[in-house]
């Protein structure tokens, strides 16, 4: 459980780190690759890890009078670098985990809520116990009628 939850949450936070550079660097910002790699590391963040690489860019592109540049920015990290998260994360750690998707979400959200970084593994850990333990108890309810 906790190596599918590292496994997948890394490859995700690897993707939005190369489509971020990508993007900075089709963009022609300077240190393009630096922030793909802040970018991969904060991702691992919940809702708001890799916008604060982005966010910051793109309202400094605004200010520049570089419209076309921020508005740019800004919808391919929302579309794109969002959607990959929402869609990478759910496939990659519920597929080996057998949980569904809604729960892989809830779990690592909640659990970097609660314990920090360390809670990506250790909610949908928690969460995959508790419906372990329900299904158990459900099953022995079951056999004792």
């Amino acid at each position: 459980m906790v190596r599918a939850t590292v496994k997948g949450n890394v490859v995700v936070a690897f993707v939005q780190g190369v489509l971020g550079g990508i993007i900075f660097m089709v963009l022609d910002i300077e240190g393009a690759v630096l922030w793909g790699v802040l970018m991969a590391f904060l991702s691992l963040l919940p809702a708001i890890g890799a916008a604060l690489i982005w966010g910051p860019a793109a309202i400094l592109l605004f200010l520049t009078g570089s419209v076309w540049k921020g508005a740019i920015l800004v919808g391919f990290c929302v579309i794109v670098i969002g959607l990959a998260d929402n869609a990478l994360r759910p496939l990659l750690v519920g597929k080996d985990t057998k949980l569904p998707d809604w729960v892989v979400l809830i779990s690592t959200l909640g659990g970097m809520d609660l314990f920090g970084i360390n809670g990506f593994a250790i909610g949908p850990l928690i969460a995959a116990l508790f419906i372990t333990s329900w299904t158990l108890f459900a099953q022995q309810n079951r056999n004792r009628e």
